[in-house]
C-alpha cells in the first residue's frame, strides 16, 4: 500500500487523485491521507505574513520525513526551490496548460474591463505584470480557494480575479473562464500547472514505482523555471514569472525559457534558449541577464 499525502483543499484532492489513479493503473494500491497545512489553516493573512514560501508544503514534508506517508503531491509552484535533506522529487507528470486566466463580471476580457476596475490576485507577480500593461485597472490582494475567489466576482467585491488555468481545469470549472491570458501579457509562476511527487531520497522502491509517471520534457521545463527563480533568490511570492517549453530547433529539440522580473519602474522581460539536457544552466543564465538589466 502506497500512502499518499495531500493538502485538504478541493484542488489538492483533485491533484492527488490524478496521481493516485495513475499509480492504480500501474497496479499499485494507494491510500490518500489528507494533511492540514499552515496555508490552509489561515486563509486570510497574506502569504508573506504567515511564513511565505513553504506554507503549503512543510506539513507534508514533515510527514514524509517521519515515515507517516510514502509520497506527497505538491503544486510545484508552491514548492520552495531549496532542497530538503532526505527528500527528492520522484516524479513530475505531464504538465497541464500553465497559463493564467481571467474570471470577470459580465463575461469581460482584460482589455474590456473599464479603467479603475478592481482585479483580485494574491500574487505580486500577476499584479506587477498587469500594472505594466498600462490598462488603468487596479490589483488588490486576495486569498482563498477557487470558490472564495470567484465568489468575490459574483458578489461584486471585485470586477475580476486571475487564477491558474490548470486549477480550474482539474476542478472541471473552465466554463467560468472569460479569457485565457497570453504569456506575452502575463507569464505564469515558475512551475505553474506542474505537479511534484515527492518522496524520501533513499526509498528506492518508491522511486522505482514513481519513475513511469515522470515526464522528461516537463521536468526539464520546470527545472529551468525554478532555477531562474532560485538564482534570483526569490520566493514564490516575489514578482517573478517564468515559462519554459521544449521546442524543435534547427539541430533538434531545445529548451526555450522566458522570464519576467518586476521592478519599481516596471517589468523586465527576457528570453533565452539552450539544450534540453542542461536546464539548470539555462535558468541561471537568464536570471543573471535579468539582473544585469535591472
Amino acid at each position: 500500500m502506497i500512502r499518499l499525502g495531500t493538502r485538504r483543499s478541493a484542488l489538492a484532492n483533485a491533484q492527488a487523485t490524478l496521481v493516485a489513479d495513475a499509480l492504480r493503473k500501474l497496479g499499485h494500491e494507494v491510500e490518500v491521507i489528507p494533511i492540514a497545512t499552515t496555508g490552509d489553516a489561515d486563509k486570510v493573512s497574506p502569504v508573506e505574513q504567515i511564513g511565505g514560501t513553504g506554507i503549503y508544503v512543510s506539513s507534508l514534508r514533515d510527514a514524509l520525513l517521519a515515515n507517516e506517508i510514502d509520497i506527497a503531491v505538491h503544486s510545484l509552484k508552491d514548492l520552495p526551490t531549496a532542497p530538503v535533506e532526505g527528500l527528492t522529487i520522484g516524479a513530475i507528470p505531464v504538465r497541464e496548460d500553465p497559463r493564467d486566466v481571467l474570471v470577470a463580471r459580465d463575461g469581460l476580457t482584460l482589455g474590456e474591463l473599464p479603467r479603475g476596475a478592481l482585479i483580485g490576485t494574491g500574487a505580486p507577480r500577476r499584479a506587477a505584470q498587469i500594472d505594466a500593461l498600462g490598462l488603468g485597472v487596479e490589483c488588490t490582494g486576495i486569498r482563498g480557494n477557487v470558490d472564495t475567489r470567484i465568489g468575490m466576482v459574483k458578489s461584486g467585491k471585485v470586477d475580476a480575479v486571475i487564477l491558474a488555468r490548470a486549477g480550474l481545469a482539474r476542478l472541471g470549472r473552465l466554463a467560468e473562464v472569460t479569457e485565457t491570458l497570453d504569456p506575452i501579457q502575463v507569464l505564469p509562476s515558475p512551475g505553474q500547472a506542474a505537479l511534484g511527487v515527492e518522496c524520501r531520497a533513499g526509498d528506492t522502491e518508491i522511486l522505482s514505482v514513481l519513475a513511469p509517471l515522470d515526464d522528461p520534457a516537463t521536468r526539464a521545463a520546470v527545472t529551468a523555471e525554478r532555477q531562474l527563480l532560485a538564482t534570483l533568490e526569490a520566493g514564490c511570492t516575489a514578482p517573478v514569472g517564468a515559462l519554459a517549453e521544449v521546442v524543435e530547433g534547427e539541430d533538434g529539440p531545445e529548451l526555450w525559457l522566458r522570464g519576467a522580473l518586476g521592478q519599481d519602474d516596471g517589468v523586465r522581460r527576457l528570453s533565452a534558449n539552450g539544450p534540453v539536457d542542461d536546464p539548470v544552466a539555462l535558468g541561471k543564465a537568464l536570471a543573471y541577464e535579468l539582473l544585469e538589466r535591472t
